[in-house]
């Protein structure tokens, strides 16, 4: 635990996850508007391989390494119809994860379809995005992250609270027609 972490302590890191390049490079560059680190992936294996989910067994990396790259992810936004793994599967295996379980998903589609928006919420999204995301849906992350973050780390750390301040939230809000 590096004395370097704290100046980083205002920044999330957003593992966002799209096989539609189009609407990956839309969500990366709405969360990096809103100052949030994000690692953008374009399929289900490739979030688990990030996150050391697709083997138990790590042939490649050191147990020490892989498992101080998994702390470092504070929300994961993912799209639903993917190839191979979808976001449904996705969240599925972070929430069986013992060392994920606790990391805030967000489902993004562009089908609204009603069973599929409660299925993913019964298994434990915290939100689902219609596509296209827009910035007063990337508004809505920053509540689910701080919330993220005091259950994963057991820190002291009160300034963390002055993230949240109503009044910088709702001026945020209230000017969603930036130019995009």
């Amino acid at each position: 635990m590096g004395g370097g972490v704290a100046t980083e302590t205002h920044q999330f890191h957003v593992l966002a996850v799209d096989d539609s390049i189009i609407d990956r490079k839309l969500i990366e560059r709405l969360l990096k508007t809103s100052s949030y680190q994000v690692t953008a992936v374009d399929s289900g294996v490739k979030a688990l391989e990030f996150l050391g989910l697709l083997d138990d067994v790590d042939v490649d990396n050191t147990d020490s390494n892989s498992h101080h790259h998994k702390v470092e992810v504070n929300l994961i936004i993912t799209d639903y119809c993917m190839p191979a793994i979808t976001g449904y599967d996705l969240l599925r295996k972070i929430k069986e994860s013992k060392l994920f379980k606790d990391i805030p998903v967000v489902i993004m589609s562009s089908e609204n379809v009603p069973s599929r928006i409660n299925s993913c919420m019964e298994q434990g999204a915290e939100e689902f995005f219609l596509k296209p995301v827009q910035q007063s849906d990337v508004n809505k992350l920053r509540p689910h992250l701080m919330r993220g973050r005091k259950s994963s780390q057991n820190h002291k750390r009160k300034p963390v609270e002055e993230c949240l301040s109503p009044d910088r939230t709702r001026t945020r809000y209230n000017n969603h027609d930036l130019e995009l």
